[in-house]
């Protein structure tokens, strides 16, 4: 399948890769000229613009930083829709607000060309490895075609609902693990403080009603878990100000539902500190460190 794929960070470079290692023709558009040059060592095409590379497509995938960004590869005058095919189905994997995907669809939907939603979980690990999970919404019919094309990717394909569902899913999921990272942060500077070894005390956290992903696979805390961020100075991962833009597009969903998400506005508030420390550049787990006594 020829695919068009739009932005080449680092989440949408290795899943690019996937899909040229998968046999499929891209042909790819980013600013960055570097990451353009290594896919196209590997076959892709280069395109001059998001409608160049949509013109040819048999399938548009993007992945963009924030809803800005997708708003403008979509409707600018050089954007997706100004050279897509009528019948093209086009998967946006981006994460932004529920409403932004929605009217992308609903302007897609006038050039007869079906959108879908579908943000990832799974991190730039998930990405290289093709483990994602795919957050999928979309109509029945477009996510029978985009799941076996999103299974080279990722290893779960989710069917949230229709266009937006993909997002709300995601939203809800990231403002839960925001908090629970920072419920793990504060149970484990209260046991450091309070003088039992920060071993034995996760061990029983991940023994008991206390277990989660965040004190057993991302422990916040430096040399519990070998292979997360904490135990490399909370370089690589998920940064925090990915954590703080996902916070803040839950929190102003709450409240255009005119509902209460009072931890996830505390939690969008704790992390917005850290970035005002200068610290959004560190994995979100960092978050720990206002939790310590500086040394």
């Amino acid at each position: 399948m020829k695919i068009a794929f739009i932005g080449l960070g680092n989440m949408g470079a290795p899943m690019a890769r996937n899909l040229i290692n998968a046999g499929h023709s891209l042909v790819l558009f980013d600013l960055n000229q570097s990451v353009l040059g290594e896919l196209g060592q590997l076959g892709a095409e280069v395109a001059a613009s998001p409608r160049q590379a949509a013109q040819q497509a048999e399938l548009v995938i993007t992945m963009l930083p924030a809803a800005a960004h997708v708003r403008a590869v979509f409707q600018q005058e050089e954007g997706v829709l100004a050279g897509i095919r009528a019948g093209t189905p086009v998967v946006d994997c981006s994460t932004i607000d529920p409403q932004t995907a929605r009217d992308i669809h609903a302007a897609a939907a006038k050039q007869g060309v079906d959108f879908a939603d579908a943000p990832v979980s799974g991190g730039t690990g998930g990405a290289q490895a093709g483990t994602l999970t795919f957050m999928v919404g979309a109509s029945p019919a477009l996510f029978a075609t985009l799941q076996p094309v999103l299974a080279q990717m990722g290893k779960n394909i989710v069917h949230c609902g229709e266009v937006g569902t993909g997002q709300v899913a995601k939203i809800c999921n990231n403002m839960l693990l925001g908090i629970s990272m920072i419920a793990v942060s504060e149970a484990m500077a209260l046991g450091n403080a309070l003088g039992i070894d920060t071993q034995v005390l996760a061990g029983v956290i991940n023994s008991s009603t206390g277990r989660c992903w965040s004190s057993e696979t991302y422990n916040p805390w430096p040399g519990i878990v070998a292979t997360a961020p904490a135990s490399r100075g909370y370089t690589g991962g998920f940064g925090a100000q990915l954590m703080l833009k996902d916070l803040g597009l839950a929190t102003e969903a709450a409240r255009q539902a005119k509902q209460p998400v009072m931890m996830g506005a505390l939690a969008q508030q704790l992390y917005q500190a850290m970035n005002l420390r200068g610290d959004g550049g560190l994995d979100f787990s960092a978050i720990v460190q206002g939790y310590q006594a500086a040394e």
